[in-house]
């Protein structure tokens, strides 16, 4: 497989995906630039080794083609400044020939957002309620205008790069199916790529043991895949967040009013038998910081898990909790943290989550490698100045949890050939 560091790409036209699905104000102003600061080493060697630059990206989930508050215009003078080259703009990414063939060794160029076009997802644009069968034939039809689409994309240049793990678990044109028209020798992962795969390949197939995850959140639903497919790597999970409650109830706890998944009570109880059966250490929060209604300003009052009273909900974990836990982790030599284990979004409920992350970073200190995924998480990290003290933060919160979960990622695989 040719990786990024082996091409010279003198000469070459390159189109790369990026991930610049990036917040802006209500003026159009950047005001995080963290996935675009992602992508510039691979942007930059590619100008660098005299390469000139075709960056595709979507941002959001735009209703009609175009829609101007979620134009990649808005971010081209700030990729530009980042990148220290003037990026020119092709207003239509699906006619964006002349624009490509005018590129110099050495220039940028960025095209408007991909999903302007039904054909990047090949997800037709229709109605919630539209009827089953005219969703089933929509679908159909774009099949094949999707692999037009893609090839279009490839037209514009000689070499493919894909550095948007975030995107990497979506079989799209720009993610996926573009690969297709490119030979194995011009096409290849970017260094943001290499550095996510590398980190999950680090924890699911060369975890050093004590291996710990830490799995938090609202809903087992939405990480149930994960959690099964870590019970057979781990030796330790820990279960923090709204989550843990499903599992208190579905053992005849009594929650209060905290948040549960009544239907996911039967899936909690075969988890903890299969963690018993393949010797896996489950570690649910022992007592609770309960508020009496969700917000910030609740009374707060610290009770036993298993028995939360009637109008008070479980919203961070407890000093008791955390002691066990930080014990748990500090003796770990690979962690996995994914998930707040309290109301983060809420100051006086974020306390919990803050205290993981000052574990995680000491037990990286100690020499673990810890690799955090997921938006809180991340979050968390960033809030407490600790993104430097753990080993890696992954970009691409659904993609590394679908890698965790054993998925293949369509955009990985349409590289290395992975199956």
């Amino acid at each position: 497989m040719m990786t990024i560091d082996k091409c010279n790409f003198k000469g070459k036209k390159v189109i790369v995906r990026v991930d610049f699905n990036v917040p802006l104000d209500e003026n159009g102003k950047l005001t995080d630039d963290t996935r675009i600061r992602g992508a510039l080493p691979t942007l930059k060697k590619i100008l660098a080794d005299g390469g000139s630059v075709i960056m595709m990206s979507h941002m959001g989930k735009p209703k009609k083609n175009p829609d101007p508050k979620l134009s990649l215009s808005q971010i081209v003078d700030a990729v530009s400044e980042r990148l220290g080259v003037p990026v020119k703009f092709a207003p239509d990414c699906a006619h964006a020939d002349a624009e490509t063939a005018a590129l110099k060794p050495g220039e940028a160029l960025m095209l408007e957002n991909l999903r302007f076009y039904e054909e990047e997802t090949g997800k037709p644009r229709l109605p919630k309620d539209a009827p089953e069968d005219e969703v089933k034939a929509a679908k159909a039809a774009l099949k094949p205008k999707q692999k037009d689409f893609a090839k279009k994309l490839a037209s514009y240049a000689d070499v493919y790069v894909n550095d948007a793990f975030g995107t990497a678990h979506r079989k799209h044109a720009s993610t996926a199916i573009i690969a297709d028209y490119f030979d194995k020798d011009s096409k290849m992962l970017g260094y943001l790529m290499e550095k996510e795969v590398a980190a999950i390949n680090n924890v699911l197939k060369n975890a050093q043991h004590p291996f710990t995850a830490i799995i938090g959140g609202s809903k087992v639903s939405s990480k149930l895949g994960v959690i099964q497919n870590l019970l057979d790597k781990v030796d330790n999970l820990i279960i923090g967040g709204g989550m843990g409650f499903t599992f208190f109830k579905a053992q005849g706890g009594h929650i209060g009013d905290s948040l549960h998944e009544d239907d996911l009570m039967p899936e909690a109880l075969n988890i903890l038998k299969a963690a018993k059966e393949k010797g896996v250490k489950i570690s649910l929060s022992v007592a609770t910081v309960a508020g009496n209604e969700f917000s910030n300003d609740a009374e707060q009052k610290i009770f036993e898990t298993h028995n939360i009273p009637d109008g008070w909900e479980g919203m961070d974990a407890s000093p008791d909790s955390l002691k066990i836990w930080k014990e748990i982790i500090l003796a770990s030599k690979t962690i996995l943290w994914n998930g707040p284990v309290g109301v983060f979004e809420f100051p006086n409920f974020a306390k919990g989550t803050g205290e993981i992350a000052h574990y995680v970073a000491e037990a990286t200190k100690n020499g673990a490698y810890s690799l955090v995924g997921g938006g809180d998480s991340v979050a968390a990290i960033n809030k407490f100045g600790l993104a430097d003290k753990v080993s890696y933060v992954s970009t691409g919160g659904g993609a590394m949890l679908e890698a965790i979960e054993g998925k293949i990622l369509p955009g990985v695989a349409a590289i290395t050939g992975e199956k």
